[in-house]
């Protein structure tokens, strides 16, 4: 037996390969992920100030007090009478949980009626428009009805016009997250109303 080696041919060695550099990152993808991280952030943001508003204005409470500047409540039976009915009919169009209703006079003929209640109330806006609909559907249709500035207490409020057998009837509705009112100014016009309704919510509604 021979002990010449065998030969088995050339034989090649792997050459090392090189580390893979990592891939940079899409700029597409980097923008897509800052985008839906912004949009989270407000989102909370939103949440947080909703969660703020509810808590901030839940607890309301609304009063009749004797006077609200030159105007005087009237304590007279047709007056608690209308009163009353005010409240049975805001009552079967909105769900409140204490409702309130008075009756203001000003020399001039110049009445205010103001009626309203407590509860939370998740979307102060959709409420407030259905409260309106109490009035259009007695009334007829508020016309105009615009927001008008709703003041430190928040919340929003709308002015606007029905029709009355004197003429135009102007008529202001506030809400919140834990109230809801409205108020006819017969004999006024809405630029009286709007900031007398203004003056009228902070010297009714407390926190």
């Amino acid at each position: 037996m021979s002990d010449a080696p065998i030969d088995i041919g050339p034989v090649e060695l792997a050459e090392e390969q090189p580390e893979t550099a990592p891939r940079p990152r899409s700029k597409a993808r980097m923008i897509v992920l800052s985008s839906l991280l912004v949009a989270a952030v407000g989102g909370a943001g939103v949440l947080g100030y909703t969660a703020w508003q509810i808590s901030s204005q839940k607890d309301a409470q609304l009063a009749t007090p004797d006077k609200i500047g030159s105007l005087t409540l009237d304590t007279s039976e047709d007056a608690k009478s209308t009163a009353d009915y005010l409240q049975t009919a805001l009552a079967a169009e909105v769900d409140l949980d204490k409702t309130v209703a008075a009756v203001y006079t000003e020399p001039g003929d110049k009445n205010v009626l103001i009626f309203g209640g407590t509860t939370l109330i998740w979307t102060p806006e959709d409420d407030l428009d259905t409260a309106f609909n109490l009035i259009s559907d007695n009334q007829g249709a508020v016309t105009d009805l615009h927001d008008v500035p709703a003041g430190d207490l928040g919340g929003t409020m709308k002015c606007g016009t029905t029709k009355s057998d004197s003429g135009e009837l102007p008529v202001c509705g506030w809400a919140d997250h834990g109230s809801l009112a409205l108020a006819m100014f017969p004999n006024r016009t809405l630029a009286d109303a709007t900031p007398l309704f203004q003056q009228i919510r902070t010297a009714v509604e407390s926190r």
